[in-house]
């Protein structure tokens, strides 16, 4: 599934994964795979029973900001994932997510003994526009208010960088992968008209492929910082759009401009155009993506 590389033999002993979602219960998959003892916090009973199915060791279920679910951890862990995604409800449910869950999660690490620390955030952090290349020491002072707080909680982890040799923040682009195929779903059930644009580039990371870029981060072999996760050929969204339709036997849908889905109206009415550059990552975390565009990726699930 993922393409861990040389990670088998230098994977951690053990370790924590807080938020088992979409990507968390993959990871927990693919470490049990290679032997690595698991534990996992989610807030999702379904997500739990799973987990529980698969073997995780040790298993809370539970919100992260709270204040009780540290109490019910015995286990210690060599090294902390936190890859929880936001809670809802806005920005108050951003804060939630991500600055008191991960200021919990880092008390919690006080008491531990960790040799690594991994923390996905986002690429949505940057504010560049105009088809620009973006790298990880782009300017992200214009960040959007959900891109602050992710920011913010970036730094937590760097903060207490005395707690842990290694710490990771993988910024993750849009998100893919079996189950989660937003693009298809939209082309079968619009009927021929996308609402937005399509003029901007798509910067995307199949699930799988953000699993084997924490499994390298895990290894504590590469410089501790901050990684941009994403395929290596961003492509425009009309682009995206033909190549699916042509795969799928359909007419090519026409975009909407005046049809803004409330997620763009937040964000001034468009979505922002730029590349985001995975060079950092490849060369430093001796990570490449399996899918290296959208055309590998949506093959194999379109085969599935």
């Amino acid at each position: 599934m993922t393409n861990s590389r040389n990670t088998k033999n230098t994977l951690p002993e053990s370790v924590m994964i807080f938020g088992c979602g979409y990507v968390g219960t993959a990871l927990a998959d693919a470490l049990m795979q290679q032997g690595v003892r698991v534990g996992a916090l989610t807030r999702n009973p379904d997500r739990a029973a799973r987990l529980r199915q698969a073997g995780v060791s040790e298993l809370v279920v539970a919100d992260l900001d709270g204040d009780s679910w540290s109490d019910t951890l015995s286990g210690s862990y060599a090294s902390v994932v936190n890859c929880v995604s936001s809670a809802g409800g806005g920005l108050a449910g951003y804060r939630k997510s991500y600055i008191a869950g991960q200021q919990h999660i880092l008390e919690w690490v006080h008491g531990q003994n960790i040799n690594s620390y991994v923390y996905t955030s986002s690429s949505s952090v940057y504010a560049q526009d105009g088809g620009i290349l973006v790298d990880e020491g782009a300017d992200t002072s214009g960040a959007p208010a959900t891109g602050q707080i992710l920011l913010e909680s970036e730094r937590l982890v760097e903060a207490q960088a005395h707690l842990y040799p290694a710490w990771y923040v993988l910024r993750l682009s849009g998100i893919y992968g079996p189950g989660r195929h937003f693009l298809l779903t939209q082309l079968r059930e619009e009927r021929g008209l996308i609402p937005g644009r399509g003029d901007y580039h798509m910067n995307m990371i199949h699930r799988d492929d953000c699993v084997s870029a924490i499994l390298a981060a895990l290894t504590g072999v590469a410089p501790s910082g901050i990684y941009n996760i994403c395929d290596d050929q961003p492509a425009l969204k009309e682009e995206v759009m033909g190549a699916l339709v042509q795969r799928l036997g359909l007419p090519m849908p026409e975009f909407d401009p005046q049809n803004i889905p409330p997620r763009l109206q937040r964000r001034g009415g468009r979505m922002p155009d730029r590349v985001i550059s995975n060079q950092k990552a490849r060369a430093q975390l001796g990570w490449s993506p399996s899918f290296p565009t959208f055309r590998e990726g949506y093959a194999a699930l379109l085969s599935d």
